[in-house]
């Protein structure tokens, strides 16, 4: 399996490509609201960028905290969400360590699913999607990478 890191954010200036990659090619909506990943200022310009993404966490609190099952536990961490399932209730949200889980105007929410698909639009090579083991991100560096 293999989660989205963030490892060179030294390098980022905040374009928000990969914002709008995840909204449009993977929640097939082209608004900053619909995104699994985000970018927010560590500060202040000079200070840099920190990509907000779900760090694939095994188990992960917000399948835990979804009361109708519409969170599903990757194998090496990380969640699969049926929309179909949600009720809108924030709970998801509210359970996550690292505000990785972001809610729109309705309260639909939009999680990092791990698929990659962010990474290519990156004109500075901030992201990667690295391969993990059935331990999921514990087995590496990943939570430190992705923050």
């Amino acid at each position: 399996m293999k989660i989205l890191t963030a490892p060179r954010m030294e390098r980022c200036i905040g374009c928000h490509s990969c914002s709008l990659a995840c909204a449009r090619l993977v929640h097939k909506f082209l608004s900053w609201d619909t995104a699994g990943i985000r970018i927010s200022s560590s500060g202040g310009l000079s200070t840099g960028f920190e990509a907000r993404t779900c760090l694939a966490c095994l188990p992960a609190p917000c399948a835990a905290a979804c009361p109708t099952g519409a969170y599903s536990q990757r194998k090496a961490g990380g969640v699969v969400v049926k929309k179909s399932l949600c009720i809108r209730c924030g709970e998801c949200a509210r359970a996550c360590p690292v505000d990785a889980v972001f809610l729109d105007s309705a309260g639909e929410p939009f999680v990092c699913i791990h698929c990659g698909r962010c990474v290519s639009f990156c004109p500075h090579d901030c992201l990667e999607l690295m391969e993990v083991g059935a331990g999921g991100a514990e087995d590496g560096d990943a939570r430190e990478s992705a923050s």
